[in-house]
């Protein structure tokens, strides 16, 4: 068992285990199929232990697999940290990054920052995956996450990229039509425009009054009605300018529909529980040169952002 594991092969099993499947990894590696379960065959034969349960229509790992998967992504890790130990962070990020984020904010924002830093490091091969829903943690189907609001889970890194508030908005039409409500308690008159998202609770709105608000500390949580839902925040933020009714949405997402009147915030005594937005990734990566990088690049024009808008006159 001397030459059983090649360390070659420990990153060829990462690779075909984070793929799904043998043709995925095969256009992943620039192998044929068959090339691809010749050489899983091979490492299999040399451990004398399958890794993998492979059926037509999926493939698991077999107790042995876990075993070998968990150390490879360890030892992988290792390497990767000694390397920036020995070039420090004056090496060039290059390599593959694993990226995640919601649809709306993932298509607005992300993607063309992920834009930007391609075109800065080159050598960095970025994936970005838009989903409804941010992954768990323990999914290494990402090297780095962009999400609202602080993870569950303490057992990776998660880094503040910016604050993140949430508002009330409608279009002047919606209001004028309907009126403007004063109070949270008055949304149930209203059609509000749902979002099912993450596992918040859906269609439940909590408010809490601004101190200082009727003198004391003040909480409501409204359970809101209405006749349009979506899990996609775009579209939502769509059916609100089209008139369709109250929308609570991140700041992020509304701030230019705000900005040039097309929108108009409500409620704005009361603060609606805060969608930070953070940048996760595990504890291995914690010393990536290309995760490192991506999450400064997006941190710092934020950051930028945030300044621009602070320095842009009202009116």
């Amino acid at each position: 068992m001397g030459n059983a594991i090649h360390p070659a092969d420990l990153g060829f099993f990462s690779t075909l285990v984070h793929c799904g499947s043998l043709t995925a990894a095969g256009r992943e590696l620039g192998l044929t199929t068959p090339a691809v379960s010749k050489r899983l065959s091979q490492i299999e034969a040399r451990l004398g232990t399958a890794l993998l349960v492979r059926t037509t229509r999926r493939m698991g790992l077999t107790q042995e697999g876990e075993i070998y998967l968990e150390n490879a992504r360890r030892i992988l890790g290792d390497i990767e940290e000694m390397e920036h130990q020995l070039f420090g962070l004056a090496q060039a990020p290059q390599g593959s990054l694993r990226v995640n984020a919601t649809l709306g904010f993932g298509r607005s924002h992300i993607a063309p920052l992920v834009s930007q830093f391609v075109r800065r490091h080159p050598r960095v091969d970025v994936q970005l995956q838009l989903s409804v829903n941010p992954p768990p943690l323990s999914d290494d189907a990402y090297d780095l996450c962009f999400r609202f609001g602080h993870p569950p889970d303490s057992r990776g890194i998660a880094r503040l990229i910016a604050p993140n508030r949430r508002v009330v908005v409608a279009t002047p039409a919606y209001l004028k039509r309907h009126g403007t409500p004063l109070a949270p308690r008055d949304l149930v008159k209203h059609n509000c425009i749902g979002i099912r998202q993450g596992d918040e609770a859906y269609g439940q709105w909590r408010f809490t009054a601004r101190r200082g608000a009727r003198g004391r500390q003040q909480a409501e949580t409204v359970k809101i009605r209405g006749n349009l839902t979506t899990n996609d925040g775009g579209i939502a933020v769509n059916w609100a300018l089209e008139g369709h009714g109250i929308l609570l949405r991140a700041q992020w997402d509304v701030e230019r529909y705000l900005a040039s009147g097309r929108l108009v915030q409500l409620l704005q005594g009361w603060d609606s529980p805060d969608a930070d937005i953070y940048a996760v990734y595990a504890q291995r990566h914690r010393s990536s040169v290309r995760v490192k990088a991506l999450v400064d690049f997006v941190a710092t024009a934020f950051d930028a952002q945030r300044k621009a808008r602070s320095d842009t006159p009202a009116g």
